[in-house]
């Protein structure tokens, strides 16, 4: 692994790198303009972008109730336009601070808004190199379409990181020790999200209290799986998951993850024989969920994800610049 990462002195605590990346950090907000990209259902997706770059296209996509103010989404938009790229974040149904139109939601399985999306960016520009950087749930999203896609997948090259590979498995992670304050935190979202929605539109079935759903594991099996035509949370959970995917991804992706991820248990991390050759998986030692903080002092705090990712997708985009300049040379 090139510049491998190598927590902060005073930040090894996976915990400790999860909440100063979510929590404590205050990423400087980036130049973005809207974009609402509808969709054949009837729906909507809103898009950001990244202005004044007129580089390669990259997608982004969020994790669970992230959007375009997560920090870790700020942080490599930014760092995205520092690089000279055109940065998209998708929003995923619902999370761009407009409620969609239908009462479906988004699940980490579903890759249609996705595959809508690179389409219409492809028709758009059909000689733009394109990529794709996925956060989390996103990354699950993310590698599920570059499996479905094999190697007519219209990227050049994609980045996925802290993926729960096996959603049962990080379902069952976040019932666990420390792990259950993010729970708690994505279920709060979460219940807001399915309470504002019901008072705009009727829900397709009665879903209860929905205090009752203490656990994710239980909101999905109530709420995400009816919702989204799966027969309860283990079907849903064995569809989505990306880890069966890997092996049939046929693009340079990279795959950047911690050991100590409290969102996953490390038996859930995929060995190299699951793994397509295109796929490389740089597994740290330390690093939390989307943390990889280092730095001297808090003062002084550095996110590696945002230089690691921008130098990688440069070195794949390097061929095809050059091949671009000696054409027109």
């Amino acid at each position: 692994m090139k510049n491998p990462f190598i927590p902060a002195w005073w930040l090894r605590n996976a915990h400790l790198q999860t909440l100063w990346a979510s929590v404590v950090r205050r990423a400087e907000n980036p130049t973005l303009r809207r974009e609402r990209l509808e969709l054949p259902d009837g729906d909507f997706v809103d898009l950001d972008w990244t202005t004044g770059a007129s580089g390669p296209v990259v997608i982004v996509l969020h994790g669970l109730q992230g959007s375009s103010n997560s920090n870790y989404a700020r942080g490599i938009l930014r760092a995205l336009h520092q690089h000279g790229c055109r940065a998209v974040l998708m929003h995923f149904r619902g999370c761009s601070g407009a409620p969609n139109r239908l009462p479906r939601f988004y699940h980490g399985g579903d890759t249609g808004d996705l595959n809508t999306l690179v389409n219409v960016l492809r028709a758009r520009e059909p000689r733009t190199l394109l990529a794709a950087v996925g956060y989390s749930l996103g990354g699950n999203v993310l590698l599920k379409w570059l499996g479905e896609q094999g190697q007519y997948a219209p990227l050049s090259c994609a980045v996925a990181v802290s993926v729960p590979f096996d959603m049962n498995e990080s379902a069952l992670r976040l019932q666990r020790g420390l792990s259950r304050i993010y729970q708690r935190h994505l279920l709060r979202s979460l219940r807001a999200a399915v309470r504002e929605k019901s008072k705009h539109m009727r829900m397709p079935f009665e879903f209860g209290d929905l205090d009752r759903l203490r656990t994710l594991r239980a909101y999905d099996d109530a709420i995400t799986a009816p919702l989204h035509g799966f027969s309860g949370v283990a079907d849903y959970y064995t569809q989505s998951s990306c880890r069966q995917y890997l092996g049939r991804i046929g693009i340079p992706t990279l795959v950047l993850h911690a050991a100590d991820d409290p969102f996953l248990t490390r038996k859930a991390i995929p060995t190299q024989t699951e793994l397509s050759p295109h796929v490389t998986l740089e597994l740290s030692g330390h690093g939390g969920h989307v943390g990889f903080v280092y730095g001297t002092a808090p003062g002084q705090a550095r996110y590696w994800l945002e230089e690691r990712i921008p130098a990688w997708l440069e070195g794949v985009f390097a061929p095809y610049n050059a091949g671009n300049m000696q054409e027109t040379a």
